[in-house]
Parts: structure tokens; C-alpha cells; sequence
């Protein structure tokens, strides 16, 4: 075996409900990786090593790295494909699935929509939140009566981070020269960063602590558990759909997050514990796979002890070694539910309904901006980077194959994520194409040109023994360089056009539900909608009454009806709903003087 591993830095993109995708493929994955090590060693097979060192994330993505770090003692058990008549059955011997398809009910929006959370005067969130916290208490720990070692596969002591969005921020200064009759003087000029991180590292019991602003997570003691399970709800706190959420760490652990170092060299934190106020951490950064390279790239840099003359010469050596298959020794590997599509047409519109949306938009884009990663990303043949993200067929409304991918491959797509709330069998769906775009990546996508295994020292030790045809990618062309298994795969290669998903209730392997399915919310829902008009703000008495009336007698309706036929429509446009066609199908039908879809 090769004295040095090849290193994978997972990054966890945000996704809603939709991490039940992001869960399927971390469970196929560590799968993959626990039967290599059970076969290391057996005539054919390659014997290089694979490791994590670093997972993290944002949003759904953040949540389901602090929940992979507290199985990372635990044993997980596959869930196989289940039989129609256990399709709903739940699992708890695999606590990826647990958390995200089985939640705390097969339908969460009934638990989603109840009312206790708002209190007079007072609105949190537009839904009820309260299930998540169960979900975190019941997940994020770890069972101490069934500890094991940390697979060899992770590298302890693993680091986890999510990113959060601070709403107060942090705040620094700058020394600004300004003249004050004739005399030139230092202003300071203050300015705030609302972009943070929640940095862990899980503690096994053998490596030490790192230190820095890495706060040594320990699910056996259960020392700062509490800290990561509030993390861990802070980094998913949707804004304005669910509630924000408080984080307290101690000091030494913030001023030293090396993405915000900057801000407290002139401006020291004060206080020894930081309180912050925070929503979802996609919104300023939902994709933190440059925050993933940062750390390979510190890894590299400690191990070899490389001195360059100055920060452009280091960037651009280490672009040179990660980008290139014979040199590289790590990637990031990100995991995106959602990936970026080109955007449709923009429409030239100025009124206000159609430029506030426009607005907001543009300002979540631009937060997110990474003009220099994105840059690097173009480059063509690039082994520093990798993603696996959605891609299915499905048979559409009409009953045609239609090959999807990104959000409408996925049934959790809907409803801007939100979709896998309304039913299980979304939640189902989405584990399992994780899991099985997973190994088909693995099989064919995640693999190195044949030169590696001849000039990089890791794949050249690895595979001198192998068996290369049984490992051999089976989409390349003839004309172009086989490609082999960064991570080997047993299993029997799938027919073509297969795909390894569960009959669903419609019959078929892609979740479909009735328009009745949907109409049954429609009493919490309105209860929920008069709760929350009652309680905008705390009104006198008399004023409670004229609004109560009007709020029954017309605007409760009228929103009550709006958000059905929204999530209907949503369900339409993602071929997850029959019997039913949304207004905008009707309207383009009579346009274009057709049948209706």
C-alpha cells in the first residue's frame, strides 16, 4: 500500500428537504469505502488508500456533515431496496436515512403547519420548526454502547464545518486618511461581515486535538454536542420559512476561523463567549467548496513544508499540482443537490412585483459570487474538483422518457426544496437515485486517465497489482485514455437504462400523488394562515376583532387557496402530481390551440 493516501475533502451544498439526496450518496459512498477495506488485500485489488479528512457544508448540506460525523464510531446498515409493501417502513439501523426520509412522520407538513410556536404579537417563522429540533436531539449524538475505532477511511481527527449566516456580524475597521483643517488624521471606518463558520473537529479517543478553530467534538463524553446540534440547526434555518437560530462558542474558537482571521486582527472579540443570531448559511455561501480546498491545500502545505516567495507563486503551484491527474493528491468532491443551470431569458420588466424578486435574486447571486474559484473551474481536464449531482429518466406527463437532471431529477425539487416535506415517498425517491448516481459515479466518473497509473506515485503503487480491466471506467471512447477507479467498485455494472429505485404507490419508480393528497392540509393551513395575520403585530382589542373577521372572512381564504394552488402547480411542473393541470398549462394550451397536456 502506498505510505501516502489520496485525500477527498467532501462539500455538502444546500438543499432543503432535498438532503435526503445528499444523505443517499454519503451513504453509498461510505458503503463503497467499507467494502474496498474489507477486500484490501485479495489478489486483483487495488491497494492504494482513500481518506477524509474534511467534510462540510451549508444548509441541509452542513446538517448532514455533523451528522456523518457522529456515525463516524457507529456502524451503519444499508438500507436495501425495499419491497412495495415496506416501502414506508422505517429504519433505524442506518441513521443517514433515519434523519432525512424518516423523520419524525411520513408527512411533516401537518406537523409544519400547527400553530402552538406563535405566540401574541410574535412570529418566528412562517412554519413551524419545532421538528427540527427532535430530529437533531434524537440524531446528533452517538450510541457509546456500540463504539468502534474510526474506519480507516476517515482521517482523524476529521474536520466539519457549516457555514452560517450572522446576522448581527462582525465588525472591524479600517484607518482611512481624512483632513480636518489642515491636519491629516486616521478615521476608522467600520464595516461588518455576516458571512461565519461553525468549526469542529470529532474527537475518537487516539488523536489529540488540533487546536485552533477546531472545537474538539466528542459524542462519547459528549463534550460541545450541544454546541454542533445547534450548528447544525443554524446552518438549515431557511429564512423566514423557519426560525433563525442561536449559536454560542467561546471565543478562542472564532477569532481563529481561518476565513475570518482578517476581521479580528484590528477588531478583537471582547467577550469570552460570542452569542450570534443566525439563518441558513446558503445564503451567503451555499456551495463552500473553495472553503474545502483551503484545508486540502493546508494539509499539503504542512506536510511537504513548501516556502514560496510569495501568495501568487503558492496559488498558482498548487493550482498546477491539484489540477494535473500525474501530480494531484486530493480533491474536492461536492455533492449538489441543486446544481447551477443556465438561467432562463431575463425579462425586461420594471414593476415593482416583478423587480423585488429580481432584486433579491441578484443580491443572494452576488453574495455567493466566487469569481476567482469559478474561474478556476473552467479549466478543462481539472482533477481538483468533482460533483455529483441529480440525473435520471423519467416518464413525463405525457408519458414519454425525458432524461432530467439537477433540481427536476429530483422530487424534492419542488417547492424550492421544500416538496420533500409534503410526502415520504419524495424523501424515498431522492435517497435512493443519491445512492444510485453515487455508484455509477464511482463506476465510470470519478477515475484517472491511465498516465496516473504510470506517473503519480499514490495510483501507480495502488494499482501495480490490480486487476485494471475489472476497474476500467465503461465510458470512455475508443479513441480516448481508459479511465480507472479512484475508488474501486464490486459490485455487477447495471443493464443500461436501468435504474435501482423502488416501485412507488403510483406504480411506478418516480412518486406521483392525487390533487386530494394536497387538499387534505387545507384545514391546518388556514388555521396556520389566521394565526399568523392575527398575530403581525400586538393590536388592541377592537382592532383584533375587524381584522379576525376580515382575516376570516376573505383574506384567510384567499391566501388559504393561493398556497394550494401554488404547491399543486409546483407539483405539476415536476411531473409529481396527476389529475391535476396547473392554469399556466391551460393558458399556453389555448394559446397555442392544443389538447391539454
Amino acid at each position: 500500500m502506498s505510505k501516502k493516501p489520496f485525500r477527498i475533502g467532501l462539500c455538502m451544498a444546500g438543499a432543503v428537504s432535498a438532503g435526503a439526496y445528499t444523505a443517499g450518496v454519503m451513504d453509498y459512498l461510505l458503503e463503497a469505502l467499507a467494502e474496498w477495506d474489507k477486500r484490501r488485500g485479495e489478489p486483483g485489488v487495488p491497494n492504494h488508500s482513500v481518506t477524509i479528512p474534511i467534510m462540510g457544508g451549508a444548509s441541509a448540506g452542513g446538517m448532514t456533515a455533523l451528522l456523518a460525523a457522529s456515525t463516524l464510531n457507529n456502524t451503519i446498515t444499508p438500507v436495501p431496496l425495499p419491497e412495495p409493501a415496506k416501502l414506508l417502513d422505517e429504519h433505524p439501523e442506518n441513521k443517514l436515512y433515519h434523519s432525512w426520509v424518516d423523520l419524525i412522520d411520513g408527512d411533516m407538513f401537518p406537523h409544519m403547519l400547527e400553530t402552538s410556536d406563535i405566540k401574541p404579537g410574535k412570529i418566528i417563522s412562517a412554519l413551524n420548526s419545532d421538528f427540527i429540533d427532535k430530529i437533531a436531539n434524537k440524531m446528533m449524538r452517538s450510541d457509546v454502547t456500540k463504539w468502534v475505532p474510526t474506519p480507516s477511511y476517515f482521517e482523524a481527527p476529521v474536520k466539519i464545518f457549516s457555514t452560517l449566516t450572522n446576522l448581527e456580524g462582525f465588525y472591524y475597521y479600517a484607518d482611512l486618511n481624512s483632513a480636518q483643517r489642515n491636519e491629516v488624521r486616521k478615521e476608522k471606518y467600520y464595516m461588518s461581515v455576516h458571512n461565519d463558520y461553525a468549526c469542529f473537529e470529532v474527537m475518537d479517543g487516539v488523536k489529540p486535538e488540533t487546536g485552533g478553530p477546531w472545537i474538539p467534538l466528542d459524542f462519547r463524553s459528549g463534550k460541545y454536542v450541544a454546541t454542533a446540534k445547534d450548528a447544525a440547526m443554524a446552518t438549515g434555518a431557511f429564512p423566514a420559512g423557519l426560525k433563525p437560530r442561536i449559536l454560542v462558542r467561546e471565543k478562542k474558537y472564532v477569532e481563529q476561523i481561518p476565513w475570518l482571521d482578517y476581521v479580528f486582527k484590528n477588531t478583537p472579540l471582547t467577550d469570552d463567549l460570542v452569542t450570534t443570531l443566525n439563518v441558513d448559511g446558503g445564503v451567503i455561501n451555499n456551495e463552500p467548496f473553495e472553503k474545502v480546498r483551503d484545508l486540502l491545500n493546508d494539509i499539503y502545505l504542512k506536510e511537504y513544508g513548501a516556502g514560496f516567495i510569495s501568495e501568487d507563486a503558492k496559488e498558482k503551484a498548487l493550482a498546477d499540482i491539484n489540477c494535473d491527474y500525474n501530480t494531484f493528491e486530493n480533491t474536492v468532491l461536492m455533492i449538489d443537490p441543486f446544481p447551477s443551470v443556465q438561467a432562463d431569458p431575463f425579462v425586461m420588466d420594471s414593476d415593482i412585483m416583478t423587480v423585488l424578486p429580481n432584486t433579491l435574486s441578484a443580491m443572494l447571486s452576488q453574495m455567493r459570487a466566487k469569481p476567482k474559484e469559478y474561474k478556476d473551474a473552467m479549466v478543462l481536464n481539472d482533477g481538483s474538483r468533482f460533483i455529483i449531482s441529480p440525473s435520471r429518466i423519467i416518464k413525463n406527463l405525457k408519458g414519454e422518457d425525458e432524461e432530467v437532471f439537477g433540481e427536476k431529477a429530483i422530487a424534492c425539487g419542488n417547492l424550492s426544496g421544500f416538496g420533500g416535506f409534503l410526502n415520504k415517498e419524495f424523501r424515498i425517491h431522492d435517497y435512493y437515485l443519491g445512492r444510485y448516481n453515487c455508484e455509477i459515479f464511482l463506476r465510470d466518473y470519478f477515475t484517472v486517465p491511465e498516465s496516473a497509473l504510470y506517473n503519480n506515485e499514490i495510483f501507480k503503487e495502488g494499482y501495480k497489482n490490480a486487476d485494471w480491466a475489472k476497474f476500467a471506467s465503461g465510458v470512455t471512447k475508443p479513441e480516448e485514455q481508459k479511465e480507472y477507479q479512484i475508488i474501486p467498485i464490486f459490485t455487477p455494472r447495471p443493464a443500461p437504462r436501468t435504474l435501482k429505485m423502488p416501485v412507488f404507490s403510483s406504480g411506478e419508480n418516480w412518486p406521483r400523488i392525487k390533487p386530494e393528497d394536497i387538499d387534505r392540509f387545507k384545514t391546518p393551513l388556514k388555521k396556520r394562515v389566521e394565526k399568523l395575520i392575527l398575530n403581525v403585530a400586538d393590536l388592541p382589542w377592537y382592532q383584533d376583532l375587524l381584522l379576525m373577521g376580515g382575516a376570516k372572512l376573505w383574506l384567510n381564504k384567499k391566501l388559504t387557496n393561493k398556497t394550494l394552488s401554488l404547491i399543486k402547480d409546483s407539483l405539476y411542473e415536476w411531473s409529481l402530481i396527476t389529475g391535476y393541470t396547473s392554469d399556466k398549462a391551460v393558458a399556453k394550451a389555448k394559446a397555442a390551440n392544443n389538447k391539454i397536456p
